[in-house]
This record gives structure tokens, sequence and C-alpha cells, in this order.
């Protein structure tokens, strides 16, 4: 018989039963998640670890450019971002360069404030 880890059960459910803009704010919270792994790992040599970590944030930039939707303007900003984004986290995996890594957490970090702002201002705005 296998037990289920709560915390996991918890993370599944809240995925599943949450609305678009929350799955969003969640990928963005994730990307940050996984940038910070990747980036205590480089510093403690662990190479293969911040690899790991690396390829799940750009796992998750991934997911974010094929959810945008083509009709909204800001979609070709984000999109383009976004790119952005992928391709320096892969700078950072393949030199192993701690600034780089720094700076698309800046940006994760400034898109998920932003998003959630958004969400707090629509709760508001209802």
């Amino acid at each position: 018989m296998a037990f289920s880890n709560p915390y996991q059960t918890y993370q599944k459910q809240a995925v599943t039963t949450s609305k678009p803009e929350e799955l969003t704010l969640m990928l963005y919270q994730g990307m940050v998640k996984f940038i910070r792994l990747s980036k205590t790992a480089l510093q403690q040599n662990k190479l293969e670890e911040s690899h790991s970590y690396n390829l799940r944030a750009q796992d998750i930039v991934s997911e974010l450019m094929m959810t945008l939707k083509k009709e909204y303007t800001i979609s070709d900003s984000l999109y383009t971002l976004y790119e952005y984004m992928k391709s320096r986290l892969i700078e950072a995996n393949i030199h192993k360069k701690l600034d780089i890594l720094e700076e698309v957490e800046g940006y994760a970090l400034e898109l998920a404030e932003a998003w959630s702002t958004a969400m707090n201002q629509k709760k508001t705005n209802n």
C-alpha cells in the first residue's frame, strides 16, 4: 500500500481547483522557486542539481509561452520576454553563470508581483 504525501495531495488539489489567473501566478512563483534552487545548488557546486532546477524553470517558461492568448495585445510582448528569459536560462545553464540566473529571477519576481497586483485589483473592482 502506497502512502500519499499530504503536501503533494494539497498541491495537486490546489492546481486542479484554481482559476486560470491563479495558475499563472503559481507558474511565476514556481519559476522563482526553481531559479533560486538552481542558484543555491550552483553556489554549492552541485552542478547536476542546479541543472535539474534550471530545466524546471525553463519548463515553466515554456508553459507560460504556450498558454498565451494571441488575441490580447500584450501577448506578443510577453512572448518576447519569455523567449528572452528562456534563452538566458539556457545560457546560465550552459555556462554556469549565477549573474544570469539572478537577472532572470528579477524578471520572474517582477512578473509575479505585477500579476498578483492585477489579480488583487480585479478582486477589488468586482
